[in-house]
């Protein structure tokens, strides 16, 4: 009988920090936390809970920027699981947005389906009815032509100065996320029962890679009764 060695963790780098997507301030920060270099173990899970995705810290500053009291607030914003709006004559509207660029970045169809579900989630826990679902998404180019929506103007975009044959592969790339992304959001809808009834889309190699400002939208829109008021309510998805 023979015993498997038991596997070594990799030595905590600055090139292992910088692959976890921390800067080295971040990294000053963690281990100011723990009192202590961080494993690997919890290397990751700092990354992940500091991520764009769990935290926001990226788009938290600008998000600050919007107003979120005022006369006609019934819930604010990160009160509670959806805002929520009075709009006069015993109605009120429910918003809910929700980025899931990372998660569609990894696995399309599941990321932009979860992302969908998180919504639905979220309008359902204010005591509503989910109506209607919109969709703001942003890809890399997915083909080779000359107009402005899949060529990007942007010298500085992550497509310069490669080769005819990389860009074909970004291409394809950007294809799978696109299709996957499409269908995983149809595909949750349609399986609630919730439709998609607008939304907008742009291509562009500047949004090629897993861009930590950019979201894919989806919105849910829901019928509530609470806070003494009918309730119409939507959410938003950004990919």
């Amino acid at each position: 009988m023979t015993r498997a060695t038991p596997t070594t963790d990799p030595k905590v780098t600055p090139e292992l920090v910088a692959k976890h997507g921390l800067t080295p301030e971040e990294y000053d920060r963690i281990k100011k936390i723990l009192g202590r270099e961080p494993n690997f173990t919890e290397l990751g899970i700092f990354s992940v809970m500091w991520s764009e995705h769990c935290s926001y810290k990226n788009s938290r500053k600008e998000l600050k920027k919007f107003p979120t009291t005022g006369p006609n607030i019934l819930v604010r914003a990160g009160e509670e699981n959806a805002g929520v709006v009075d709009i006069g004559d015993g109605w009120a509207i429910a918003f809910k947005i929700e980025s899931h660029n990372h998660p569609s970045a990894i696995e399309p169809f599941q990321g932009a389906a979860t992302g969908v579900g998180g919504i639905i989630r979220d309008i359902f826990t204010m005591g509503a009815r989910p109506e209607f679902c919109l969709n703001s998404l942003r890809f890399g180019p997915i083909d080779n032509g000359g107009t402005r929506s899949v060529v990007s103007q942007n010298k500085m975009a992550p497509g310069e100065g490669r080769s005819p044959e990389d860009r074909q592969k970004q291409i394809t790339a950007n294809r799978r996320l696109f299709a996957g992304v499409v269908s995983g959001i149809a595909h949750y809808g349609n399986c609630i029962g919730i439709p998609t009834i607008g939304g907008e889309i742009y291509f562009d190699e500047s949004f090629e890679g897993n861009c930590p400002a950019v979201a894919d939208v989806d919105h849910a829109g829901i019928f509530l009764t609470g806070f003494d008021q009918n309730i119409w309510s939507g959410g938003w998805k950004f990919f």
